[in-house]
């Protein structure tokens, strides 16, 4: 059963084709889709451009790669701009970190330091483990599968039997709440 719309099939098969004007027709189609998608994963505009280029570079030099049998050209973009964003966000901390332990002193850990980050750890799964207790029952088992587990929230729904976007408005919605009990108690903490 296809997927797709006639559409894409046609300005697919013109980029294969060579043809730069059936790619102009996909950029001013799914361009604000995936520059969102990137922005809204990256936070960074600079980055998110940056993204939306590799995306339809990508479609240029690579449109055998996408199959419409198994969804939609705009799927596929905003897929394709999810993973690449997701990536440059993982290369960015990643040299962040190399960056921050380069800069760092080497510092030898004697017991004391063992012990406080013993300490801190147990103090952070009780302080996590009673902040999810405030979740309502279906909010916190879909948060523990999702982070605890590893679950997308496709693998979430699928476990708890409900639908995909049940799922992430449950998820969302423990986030949103964990978030403002976080800074409610941040904000006690400095008053």
């Amino acid at each position: 059963m296809a997927v797709f719309s006639d559409g894409d099939a046609l300005l697919l098969e013109r980029i294969r084709a060579g043809d730069d004007r059936a790619l102009a027709a996909i950029y001013d189609q799914h361009a604000g889709l995936v520059y969102g998608l990137a922005r809204r994963v990256t936070r960074d505009e600079q980055v998110a451009r940056d993204v939306t280029q590799e995306v339809f570079t990508y479609l240029w030099e690579m449109p055998h790669r996408i199959d419409l049998s198994r969804g939609s050209l705009r799927t596929y973009l905003a897929m394709l701009a999810h993973r690449r964003a997701v990536d440059e966000v993982r290369r960015h901390e990643a040299r962040f970190r190399a960056e921050t332990a380069s800069a760092a002193p080497e510092l030898e850990d004697g017991p004391e330091t063992r012990v406080v980050d013993a300490a801190t750890r147990t103090w952070r799964t009780k302080h996590l483990a009673a902040l999810l207790g405030l979740l309502p029952a279906e909010q916190r088992t879909a948060v523990q599968l999702a982070y605890y587990d590893g679950l997308t929230y496709v693998q979430v729904a699928k476990a708890l039997g409900i639908p995909e976007g049940t799922a992430k408005t449950r998820l969302r919605a423990a986030l949103a709440r964990l978030r403002t009990l976080l800074t409610d108690e941040a904000r006690e903490a400095i008053s």
